[in-house]
């Protein structure tokens, strides 16, 4: 037990905890953004669930670490000339993740900015409800599963030779427990913030349009991560990832800006 509460296990654990609330705040948007459909009473209950899908979802996948590193494996290749790629696993994951969120996103700005959400009837309203709540819980799960392949391999390459190769706890690696006990912890702590940040962003609708616009961003950067894990070639030109600190910087300029107009419009109001 010692060697989980050595200074360079502390430190790591202090870090990975940091990084993975960071790596959070797109999941529990995505979530505040798709429970906002539901009743008011229904989106607490969604929002835990879905925090709880997560935790589980990751911790099921550290225990997996070793068939998830075998992802790195090409499972077919595209030679069209102008563009080729060696698809692996996990650039599958990330890059039906990347779509996924593009589209999502840019249908529910589409559903913002049109107010197409009107039913009059109550029995249609009540069944709306139902397949909501059921639906809502398929596309968190989706996004989940996601968010929780980044997480992972950000947890991985933070953890990665903190302890010798014959080092074990229990028949597993030591990391294997900094790195559950970091995901535990950064989940409880988005689970205490996560219906605040969600009543703050349903409440504010330009919140929410900058909000699914940044979620398109990181599908982008989803899609080309993919292809860079791909050694993907497209025109000659090798395809990079995007670095995240631009993609972070964006968007808390993004939101500094968006917190001054709010600011001056309660004044003018």
């Amino acid at each position: 037990m010692e060697i989980l509460f050595t200074v360079d296990a502390m430190i790591a654990f202090l870090t990975l905890t940091f990084l993975e609330i960071i790596l959070g705040i797109d999941n529990v948007i995505f979530i505040s953004i798709v429970t906002g459909k539901l009743p008011e009473e229904q989106r607490k209950k969604a929002t835990r669930i879905g925090l709880l899908l997560a935790m589980f979802m990751r911790i099921a996948l550290l225990f997996a670490i070793t068939w998830l590193t075998k992802m790195k494996e090409p499972l077919f290749s595209i030679d069209w000339g102008w563009f080729t790629a060696h698809i692996n696993g996990q650039a599958l994951i990330l890059l039906g993740g990347g779509i996924f969120l593009i589209y999502k996103s840019t249908k529910e700005i589409h559903e913002k900015v049109n107010n197409i959400e009107h039913i009059t009837d109550s029995k249609d309203a009540a069944a709306k409800r139902s397949v909501s709540f059921s639906s809502i819980i398929v596309q968190i799960l989706m996004i989940d599963l996601i968010f929780s392949v980044d997480s992972i391999l950000t947890a991985v390459g933070m953890t990665n030779g903190l302890y010798p190769a014959h080092v074990e706890l229990w028949g597993q690696r030591p990391e294997l427990f900094i790195m559950v006990a970091g995901v535990i912890i950064s989940v409880a702590i988005m689970m205490l913030f996560a219906v605040p940040v969600g009543n703050f962003v349903n409440k504010n609708p330009s919140i929410q349009i900058l909000a699914l616009s940044f979620l398109i961003l990181i599908g982008f950067m989803l899609t080309t991560e993919s292809m860079h894990l791909s050694d993907a070639v497209l025109a000659g030109e090798h395809i990079g990832a995007v670095p995240k600190g631009y993609l972070y910087f964006a968007i808390a300029f993004s939101l500094a800006v968006e917190f001054l107009n709010m600011k001056m419009r309660k004044k003018s109001d």
